[in-house]
């Protein structure tokens, strides 16, 4: 989503705000499949925006998910959690008219570069 006025993470102090994440393939094309697909791919351009910066998921204090249809919530959160390890990270899901790029899902999050 080039030529956006935004930062794909930023950092401030402890923390690093992931801007929302949709699944674009690595050809920058948004993928087509299941929610579940959807959701693996959203989680794996996180992952390399995390990595970037030098963190994982095991750094992520919280997360939003906004999805266009909350019937979709079991399926996301079953893909979602494979993710993470106990404590979850505190979690906000949201259902909304529509996303960028006609998505189904966007998700962002903030880590914390080290534990609290």
């Amino acid at each position: 989503m080039a030529d956006l006025p935004f930062s794909e993470s930023f950092t401030s102090s402890n923390f690093v705000f992931v801007s929302g994440q949709v699944p674009l393939d690595k050809n920058g094309k948004m993928l087509k499949g299941s929610i579940e697909d959807l959701t693996h791919q959203t989680m794996k351009n996180i992952g390399k925006v995390l990595k970037a910066v030098g963190l994982n998921f095991s750094n992520v204090v919280m997360t939003y998910i906004y999805l266009t249809d909350l019937k979709n919530m079991k399926k996301v959160s079953d893909s979602y959690i494979s993710y993470f390890k106990k404590p979850y990270p505190a979690r906000v899901t949201l259902g909304v008219a529509s996303l960028p790029l006609d998505s189904k899902i966007e998700i962002s999050v903030i880590a914390a570069k080290k534990k609290l």
